[in-house]
């Protein structure tokens, strides 16, 4: 198959990472599987990332460079670089330039889409900086229904999604979806996937494919410090919940994400956490028409306290944080 007619369109939208582009780049270009073609989108840059996926063009005539025509935000930025696949590709591969993958990412992928036309999304194992995700399946259930995975995730925490990074989609759903990513969601990737999986089978490749970075200059650092994970659920359960569970599985879930979640926060409010923290939250509960719930916290805060004071090693290490200036019981300078 000629570079004219190639079987996946792998994407890299870009935007000043030159300290990672071209390990990124090389990771594409070193596949086993060849038959690709490779899209770098650049968001007007302004350093030298510009300059490395130009070479890269120069040098691998699969590599194509497209500039937008401004400057998006991410989302946009990532719905302009999916528009720019070729017409005849059957796949598309996303790789984030702060990422990489391994030499057998597209070859493993394809042939299970491959053998499975109503797969719409493969995913597999990944590293996110030193942690294996996406355990939950055994090795020989590469295929299931979305369904099943959407349920699997919901009421067991099995998350198998990974990052965008992690995942390859059928080229026709990603052309039939515009945008494929919807503006204003709280974390638009998982959503999408969401809502693909309503209507078709998901593939996963119970082998290592992927690699996730983490670093503060990221949208995904700088909000790990903002306890994302049970807004998340929260979000998703709210969303989608009715659409993969019965109505008695939806009120438990629902109850039980609403109960870590207004834990959470009371933990932050005991440890008087930013207004950066807030405003994450206020921003993500908006996405589904919620507000935090005052009361709530106050009454969270109960239980919360109630197991700080019967399990002695948090208290001593709450005290220990209060020594060292950090923590719930730390005094405050205002």
């Amino acid at each position: 198959m000629s570079p004219n007619d190639p079987i996946v369109s792998v994407v890299t939208p870009f935007y000043n990472t030159e300290g990672y582009l071209s390990e990124c780049i090389v990771s594409v270009l070193a596949q086993a599987r060849t038959d690709f073609e490779y899209i770098l989108v650049d968001n007007q840059s302004t350093d030298r990332s510009s300059e490395i996926a130009a070479a890269a063009a120069k040098s691998d005539r699969r590599v194509r460079v497209v500039r937008t025509p401004q400057f998006f935000d991410q989302v946009a930025n990532y719905n302009y670089a999916l528009e720019q696949i070729g017409p005849s590709s059957r796949y598309v591969k996303i790789v984030q330039a702060d990422d990489w993958i391994y030499p057998r990412c597209l070859a493993e992928m394809v042939e299970l889409a491959e053998g499975h036309p109503e797969v719409a999304i493969v995913s597999s194992y990944d590293v996110k900086e030193t942690e294996v995700r996406g355990a939950g399946l055994p090795p020989w259930r590469q295929v299931i229904t979305g369904r099943e995975a959407c349920r699997l995730h919901l009421l067991e925490g099995v998350y198998m999604f990974g990052s965008p990074t992690t995942l390859m989609f059928r080229a026709d759903i990603v052309r039939g979806r515009r945008p494929f990513y919807e503006a204003g969601r709280f974390h638009e990737d998982t959503e999408a996937v969401y809502e693909i999986l309503r209507d078709h089978h998901f593939g996963f490749v119970p082998q290592v494919l992927s690699y996730s970075r983490v670093h503060s200059e990221s949208i995904m650092g700088a909000a790990r410090s903002y306890n994302p994970n049970q807004l998340d659920r929260l979000i998703l359960v709210r969303l989608f919940g009715r659409d993969f569970l019965t109505p008695e599985e939806y009120v438990r879930c629902l109850a039980h994400a609403e109960t870590r979640y207004y834990r959470c926060l009371a933990r932050a409010a005991l440890g008087r956490r930013s207004e950066g923290y807030w405003d994450y939250h206020r921003r993500g509960l908006a996405t589904i028409g919620e507000r935090i719930d005052p009361l709530r916290i106050a009454a969270a805060a109960v239980p919360v306290v109630a197991d700080w004071v019967l399990t002695p090693k948090k208290i001593v290490r709450a005290l220990r944080q209060a020594l060292s200036g950090e923590g719930p019981l730390a005094s405050r300078r205002h």
